[in-house]
């Protein structure tokens, strides 16, 4: 099943959720408020999601003159790929990460942690941008916003329901069947929003190791954020949880070791289809220079 296909059904399974905890609260009528409150919501985050996601995370706008070799790099991968160029963000943290937001490819940002930009060489750079622009081509900054915008709705929902829901006889199922979709919707928006997140990140990958033109650079790093990330903390996402699945690597310790609920797909998988990429076909030339050293005038 493709990555998109797979995307649609998950989102839909979503919508239904929704509609369900509606029809708890008011039966048919209730599933069509609760649908056009999805709507509204799913607008008001289309046009705000970006400047909400950037201030939870503590991002500050950088250009040429305050960035130089950073914001150049990301230009020169934004015009090979034939994209807009998006606007440039540092976050001030330790913690090695990056993300991208924004509603589509003309109205989108990068953000990169001061810890990347110190600990990666500028080859493990460029994957990491590449792979955020990839999220940005492909719209998953988005759709990402919009599946968060709807589990969080839902789980509002689910206690709205608990304490103003129908009678017993007007649920389906009845009492019983009403409170096991009261505590099970969210667990199942969770996970829904969790495997929108990892499918996206595969294709993510393989995009982004296109445009940066060598797959083995963005398999570096994602080795070495991971094994950093693991032990420094990136104190606003772990203010902002909701913010994680936005990042490359997730940046909470707290759900570090939890499997089922994370939001990102194991590091040794992801690294692994990049590798198999080498194999299936040469690497892209890239225009990105091969530069061995750390560090540097980035931000």
């Amino acid at each position: 099943m493709g990555g998109y296909m797979k995307t649609a059904m998950l989102m839909a399974a979503m919508t239904a959720l929704f509609m369900g905890l509606g029809s708890l609260i008011g039966g048919a009528q209730g599933a069509m408020i609760a649908l056009a409150v999805a709507a509204a919501m799913n607008l008001f985050a289309y046009w705000n999601s970006d400047k909400a996601v950037l201030s939870m995370s503590g991002a500050r706008p950088v250009d040429e003159a305050s960035a130089p070799e950073f914001v150049r790099l990301v230009h020169e991968l934004a015009d090979g790929a034939g994209m807009p160029r998006p606007k440039v963000y540092v976050i001030e943290t330790d913690q090695p990460n990056a993300f991208a937001t924004g509603r589509n490819p003309q109205n989108a940002a990068v953000a990169a942690t001061t810890g990347l930009l110190r600990a990666m060489t500028r080859e493990e750079i460029a994957a990491v941008m590449a792979h955020e622009l990839a999220h940005i081509r492909n719209r998953d900054t988005l759709i990402m916003t919009i599946t968060a915008t709807m589990a969080g709705a839902i789980s509002m929902l689910a206690n709205f329901a608990f304490f103003f829901g129908g009678s017993d006889r007007d649920r389906p199922g009845g009492m019983i069947g009403g409170i096991l979709m009261m505590i099970l919707a969210p667990l199942a928006a969770a996970l829904v929003q969790m495997a929108i997140s990892r499918s996206r990140e595969y294709e993510a990958d393989k995009v982004g190791a296109e445009i940066c033109g060598n797959p083995l650079w963005l398999a570096s790093a994602l080795q070495r954020i991971e094994a950093l990330a693991q032990r420094i903390d990136n104190p606003a996402a772990e203010r902002n949880p909701a913010v994680a699945h936005m990042f490359i690597i997730n940046p909470l310790h707290a759900h570090a070791r939890d499997k089922l609920f994370s939001t990102h797909p194991s590091t040794a998988n992801r690294v692994a289809a990049l590798e198999a990429m080498v194999g299936a076909r040469p690497a892209a030339r890239s225009s990105v220079p091969r530069v061995q050293r750390r560090g540097g005038p980035w931000a």
